[in-house]
């Protein structure tokens, strides 16, 4: 569903990330782990089209992110760690701009804006302007948004970044429920809690390499160690020199 094929990233002379391969699977969740400036961010930039690679290849649903960006971007949604609405949208109204961009019939499309509406508890301020929001609030329309035309892949930067525990609980069981269901997520995190509890498998990247991958037990492994994710975690950037 994702495939990374030795993708490196330059900005002028640093190398953000270097010769990266890596696949993700339908129905997998992937969580990417690393440390602040460690390449996360760009790589999830690279595979939603919104940086170039500098060298190697990206396939979103079979289709190369650089030569079919369209339809590769047709199969996915991008939910950064800012999430961006226009504020003189209210949130009704950004959900049917979405809806309008993916071309979903005018039946089906409200359909999914009042069901993501339902499931994120957005009716107290769907009508309100965006402008108006807190964090955890625009992030609920986000992600919402990001689900209406059912993608079967799904990239998130941070995803629980500024929402409540009721929230956070709920979009844990729909990134769970749409990997289920064949979709791939594909989520770079600092809550290494929320790796540990939900990711089938794990990615570490210090300074632009992947220095780990494979599931927590394999990790665990790897570190000889048996305590929790962020034990392994610290254990492996250390090794690696961070």
């Amino acid at each position: 569903m994702i495939s990374i094929n030795k993708v490196s990233k330059y900005f002028g002379p640093k190398c953000a990330v270097r010769e990266l391969s890596l696949e993700i699977k339908p129905g997998e969740i992937f969580a990417f782990l690393g440390p602040n400036g460690a390449g996360k961010t760009t790589t999830l930039k690279m595979v939603v089209g919104l940086l170039r690679p500098s060298s190697g290849s990206i396939l979103v649903s079979g289709y190369d992110m650089t030569d079919k960006a369209i339809l590769a971007k047709e199969s996915l949604s991008y939910v950064p760690d800012q999430p961006y609405l226009y504020e003189k949208l209210t949130g009704r109204e950004f959900l049917h701009f979405i809806a309008d961009i993916y071309r979903l019939e005018r039946d089906i499309g409200e359909f999914k804006i009042q069901q993501g509406i339902d499931t994120f508890d957005l009716g107290e301020f769907a009508d309100q302007l965006s402008e108006s929001y807190s964090h955890g609030m625009k992030q609920r329309v986000v992600m919402a948004a990001a689900l209406l035309h059912e993608p079967r892949v799904i990239v998130i930067d941070e995803p629980l970044v500024g929402l409540d525990p009721k929230s956070a609980r709920l979009l844990k069981n729909i990134l769970r429920d749409r990997a289920r269901e064949g979709a791939c997520v594909f989520m770079s995190t600092h809550t290494l809690s929320v790796a540990e509890e939900i990711a089938d498998r794990v990615g570490i990247i210090d300074r632009g390499d992947l220095v780990a991958l494979g599931t927590v037990d394999e990790l665990q492994q790897r570190a000889q160690v048996s305590g929790r994710l962020e034990d392994v975690f610290l254990s492996i950037t250390e090794e690696a020199g961070v």
